[in-house]
């Protein structure tokens, strides 16, 4: 049974940094490309940053230089440590394992509030 469970939300302050965990188990974590998306109430799903297999990286335009993301094979852990928050970012976020063919897997998500 492949789960995706993601830690490390919470209320933050704007400007405020925060770190999301995802343990993977089930799958072969070091063949899956990790992704992290987001949905805040109302609006679609986006792609935040991905992981490649082979650690090369990629983020949405918004989060460059403020986000990163990481992984740990041996941990079946991938990171998304984000600094400088703002409240438009305020989302549910979700952690994604790819495996680039037919297999796709999506954790329950973690609330990340940017607020006063």
């Amino acid at each position: 049974q492949v789960q995706l469970v993601e830690s490390g939300g919470g209320l933050v302050q704007p400007g405020g940094s925060l770190r999301l965990s995802c343990v993977a188990s089930g799958i072969i974590f070091s063949t899956y490309r990790m992704g992290w998306f987001r949905q805040a109430p109302g609006k679609l799903r986006e792609l935040v940053a991905r992981i490649s297999t082979g650690g090369f990286t990629r983020y949405t335009d918004s989060v460059k230089g403020r986000f990163t993301i990481s992984r740990d094979n041996a941990k079946n852990t991938v990171y998304l440590q984000m600094n400088s928050l703002n409240a438009e970012e305020s989302a549910v976020y979700y952690c994604e394992a790819d495996d680039l063919g037919t297999m796709e897997y999506w954790g329950q998500g973690t609330q990340v509030t940017v607020s006063s």
